[in-house]
């Protein structure tokens, strides 16, 4: 099994044997019933990309390229625009967070834009190699003053460069995530960030090394119970993904879904051996 497929088990088999069932839940499903959640707080998943570790899983398929366009919607579009979200990438579910004027508000994309992160992020990095304050945070509380839709789960990323024994630069990235409904998109975020890292690597001519994600608070929702225990038998497909981008894009900004190639994932195999699963959203 793959690392992610590793990892998977475990925290879905924590969260069913210790997870403290929320009293007062924010969300609620879209028939209107309160969606309350098993979770469980503080945790890591650590990836060596150097030695083809992946958080990506064969436990279910995972749609890989439009979790990518939201990625970039965020970080390269530096946008909140859901009309632009959905037509360009395919991307709708968002749609429930929209504020009334198809957008989710100032958070998100907006925050990027505002505070200049992916630029201040590339230009640090390039004029202070071994900096230890190379940062992009979404949690910008002057920002929430303003309307919007949803507060930032996966906020905070830190950015490294290590100058390898082997004489290679390596680019190690670590995010941070306040809150995961797991089931639903822990594989899923994690594989955005691991792309983000690598887009970044090839901008700044660096090797993708390490990629940690922190958890604080990891949750299923009571109506994906099931489906956990389902995941936790399944058996995975032997593999090894690896990530490849377009050799000719060397700038951030310039790539695209298309331009992200997944090697050594039989998608057909997996939807074949363990089909997909249905998750109601908690909103």
């Amino acid at each position: 099994m793959t690392k992610g497929d590793q990892y998977t088990k475990e925290i879905l088999k924590r969260i069913l044997e210790e997870g403290c069932l929320d009293q007062n839940p924010r969300p609620h499903y879209a028939d209107g019933t309160k969606a309350h959640t098993l979770s469980v707080n503080h945790g890591m998943c650590t990836y060596d990309l150097t030695k083809n570790e992946t958080p990506l899983i064969t436990l279910r398929p995972i749609a890989i390229k439009s979790s990518i366009g939201e990625l970039l919607w965020i970080y390269q579009e530096e946008s909140n625009d859901l009309d632009l979200l959905k037509e360009k990438y395919g991307v709708s579910w968002w749609d429930e967070w929209d504020i009334g004027n198809r957008t989710i508000g100032s958070v998100y994309g907006e925050t990027v834009r505002r505070h200049e992160l992916v630029t201040r992020l590339l230009e640090g990095m390039q004029k202070d190699p071994d900096g230890r304050r190379h940062i992009i945070s979404l949690w910008q509380e002057d920002d929430f003053q303003e309307k919007h839709g949803l507060k930032p789960c996966a906020f905070l990323t830190q950015w490294n460069i290590r100058h390898g024994k082997d004489g290679i630069d390596y680019l190690d990235m670590c995010l941070t995530q306040r809150s995961s409904d797991f089931a639903t998109a822990g594989c899923i975020n994690q594989m955005q960030y691991l792309v983000f890292q690598h887009m970044v690597a090839r901008h700044l001519n660096l090797t993708p090394g390490r990629f940690t994600w922190f958890y604080n608070n990891i949750q299923i929702y009571d109506r994906h119970i099931e489906q956990a225990k389902e995941l936790i038998q399944r058996e995975a497909v032997e593999c090894s993904p690896t990530i490849e981008l377009n050799k000719e894009k060397t700038n951030f900004y310039d790539f695209t879904p298309e331009d992200v190639t997944i090697k050594d994932y039989p998608k057909q195999l997996i939807k074949e051996k363990n089909p997909q699963l249905k998750f109601e959203l908690g909103i």
